[in-house]
């Protein structure tokens, strides 16, 4: 496996968790409402529009966690107390933690 097989499984990887493991988590413990959990939890992905506000706008060396401003982890631990609400706030704090679990293992977890 060379370097370039690694980075294609890293981009499978990060969209794998952004698009395929939320409708996972939507049918198991949402089964009765997955589609409507599936879009909410896609929707938790604007998150990533506080990455305008830098610049550059993207940086393959910079990680997303403890940059921008809602990746912060004030940020972080606000989604965190949103999984001690019911309903949709839940779900979107779900959707978010989710999110910068997959941004966090993107750029810490690949040796490249």
């Amino acid at each position: 496996m060379d370097l370039s097989d690694v980075a294609y499984f890293k981009t499978f990887v990060h969209y794998f968790l952004h698009f395929v493991f939320p409708v996972f988590i939507a049918l198991i413990f949402y089964r009765e409402h997955w589609k409507k959990v599936y879009l909410i939890l896609l929707a938790t992905m604007l998150v990533d529009l506080d990455h305008l506000f830098a610049n550059p706008i993207f940086d393959p060396n910079r990680g997303s966690i403890g940059f921008h401003f809602l990746h912060s982890y004030y940020a972080i631990a606000v989604y965190f107390l949103m999984l001690f609400f019911k309903g949709n706030i839940r779900i979107i704090g779900i959707g978010l933690l989710l999110h910068m679990l997959t941004d966090f293992q993107d750029f810490y977890c690949w040796n490249l």
